[in-house]
């Protein structure tokens, strides 16, 4: 565009590269509602939706907040957030949004899991209609398709203009740096975020109004229970560690935060994580931050977590029991202990297909796990999670309560958290609870996971 009508102003920038005003994807609706008022003569050669003829076969009533948020979300303009538990059928809101928005439509996963599960679903639901995948090994060119984040945002460009829905899944992961792209240029004038919890470590998640739309619609785990979700309880159970752990626990603590006292450092802030991050090049700095991972390995993995664990298992003999840890070494350390299996991010996919399966089947019994079963996995079956370690923020918390939470006759599920007393685990889960007191140390590996990925 070379000239650009006073009414677009606001949403066009002058490019000297291309010699003409460019304006942002996902201000498209707006140019065009704005055009439109203003009486405007337009012609768009950039959006390439597809309107669809969607057979829609499943024959479910929607629970009630199924046909809440989906009104909501058609309320606002089929723009905005539901913010639902796991388990509260997130997935069939979709369908239902893409039954009543029939065009071509774009939706985005963390993982390969769920873009299976994804898949399975919208073949089902909708199987005259044509579905795509992209990530994995497979690059589809459909009116529906369903990408991984890290692929769409590597082509977001090309997607940008195909899509008039953008579905968005576990959308705390679109404001990120490298994938908020995928909103940023997409013309999508219809967008659905689906998330347990929004809260990011770095706040980002406030970006979601403007990346997706406000929330719509939110309801919570307590209010689900005993109706849609199965009825659940919280257990705390805290564990000290040994004296010869409590001492090397100290005098590593003490060591860190004297490197910290003469480096002017304060883990106050999310800088300040960031500040001790860069102070481990030096060689003093890499014995610091070795002190601190040591200290942490105390902390989540005390030989008293697993004595705890053995009284657990003993008390439910019959539970269906999913057993999180905060890294991959705690979680082969329980397979070796209790003679179960295990799953991390190393596990082969085939591997990890033929584990669950049997874990749905109750071929197992019990099933360990770092954090790749955080999201999306679903294991109807479990009704016990017991969480080692790995307690630091909310949406970690409500996605491990999660996966126990789908309802089955007479299902009552518990989710045990098991922390060290006098650690910084027993302050991440106060603060996790909104029971911080400011000033005290908290645990900043959370921010750095979501800048670099989990850790282990």
């Amino acid at each position: 565009m070379r000239e650009c009508p006073e009414a677009l102003r606001d949403f066009f920038t002058w490019d000297d590269r291309s010699q003409s005003y460019r304006a942002r994807g996902r201000a498209y609706r707006e140019i065009m509602e704005t055009a439109r008022q203003a009486a405007l003569p337009l012609r768009d050669d950039a959006a390439g939706f597809q309107k669809l003829d969607l057979s829609f076969v499943r024959d479910q009533r929607p629970y009630p907040h199924q046909s809440g948020a989906l009104q909501a979300w058609k309320a606002a303009g089929r723009r905005g957030v539901a913010v639902l538990p796991t388990g509260a059928g997130k997935t069939y809101l979709a369908q239902l949004a893409m039954r009543d928005t029939p065009r071509s439509t774009l939706i985005t996963v963390p993982t390969l899991d769920l873009m299976e599960q994804w898949y399975s679903g919208l073949v089902a639901a909708f199987p005259d209609a044509n579905v795509g995948l992209l990530g994995g090994g497979s690059h589809d060119e459909t009116p529906i398709l369903i990408a991984t984040y890290d692929s769409a945002a590597i082509h977001a460009e090309t997607l940008a203009g195909r899509y008039a829905l953008l579905i968005c899944d576990e959308v705390h992961h679109l404001p990120s740096d490298f994938t908020r792209v995928i909103a940023e240029m997409s013309l999508a004038p219809y967008r659905l975020g689906l998330s347990a919890t929004l809260k990011r470590s770095d706040g980002r998640e406030r970006d979601l109004d403007e990346l997706i739309g406000p929330v719509v619609y939110s309801v919570s785990p307590a209010e689900l229970a005993g109706d849609t979700l199965a009825d659940y309880r919280l257990e705390l159970v805290r564990v000290k560690l040994s004296r010869a752990e409590q001492e090397r626990y100290d005098e590593l603590i003490r060591f860190r935060n004297e490197f910290l006292r003469q480096e002017g450092i304060r883990f106050g802030s999310l800088d300040g994580w960031q500040q001790f991050v860069a102070a481990s090049g030096s060689l003093a700095g890499r014995k610091a931050m070795r002190a601190h991972q040591e200290a942490r390995s105390i902390a989540y993995g005390t030989e008293g977590k697993l004595r705890v664990l053995e009284a657990i298992l003993a008390e439910h003999p019959d539970s269906r029991t999913l057993i999180f840890t905060n890294d991959n070494d705690a979680a082969y350390r329980v397979s070796r202990e209790f003679l179960i299996p295990v799953i991390t991010h190393q596990t082969p996919v085939k591997e990890r297909s033929a584990i669950l399966e049997r874990f749905r089947s109750g071929e197992y019994q019990y099933l360990a796990t770092s954090r790749v079963l955080n999201e999306g996995v679903d294991v109807p079956e479990a009704s016990l999670a017991v969480v080692l370690s790995g307690t630091s923020t909310e949406r970690e918390h409500i996605q491990r309560l999660g996966r126990i939470l789908r309802k089955s006759e007479g299902k009552q599920a518990v989710l045990y958290e098991v922390i060290t007393e006098g650690t910084s685990e027993e302050r991440v889960s106060q603060q996790r609870k909104g029971q911080w007191r400011p000033g005290e140390p908290a645990d900043f590996d959370r921010f750095w996971e979501d800048q670099n990925g989990p850790v282990g």
